[in-house]
């Protein structure tokens, strides 16, 4: 199993959209940079790096979508180390959110960005 965790300084990048960075866990564990991707590429990127699995802060339902058609698992809402969230999910003990949702409405995701409770539409019309 390949785990990839939005990675900033040993810490868990809480915008999965913007990361600049994985930590990737194997065996061994490596640090990617995501050349720029973005977004919804990510999935893509991840895909490419045969990732099963990530492990982020916070993250839109574009990007959990296009992970799902990716076929890879992720596990979101996690905060703190990145080292401590990759032992605890191997333990079986990683704390997270099953319903988390970007909270950066203002980073333009453009219309028909919905969250669990909240929505934002499009104003400019």
């Amino acid at each position: 199993m390949r785990i990839a965790i939005t990675y900033d300084e040993g810490q868990i990048f809480q915008h999965f959209g913007r990361t600049s960075h994985f930590k990737l866990f194997d065996v061994d564990h490596q640090v990617v940079d995501t050349a720029g991707h973005g977004h919804g590429a990510l999935a893509d990127f991840l895909k490419g790096l045969k990732v099963d699995l990530v492990i982020c802060g916070n993250i839109g339902p574009g990007a959990q979508e296009a992970l799902n058609n990716a076929g890879i698992d992720f596990y979101g809402g996690v905060t703190g180390s990145v080292d401590k969230a990759a032992e605890d999910f191997l333990a079986g003990q990683l704390a997270y959110n099953p319903n988390v949702c970007c909270s950066d409405h203002d980073h333009g995701h453009g219309q028909g960005h919905f969250c669990a409770n909240h929505q934002q539409d499009d104003r400019s019309g």
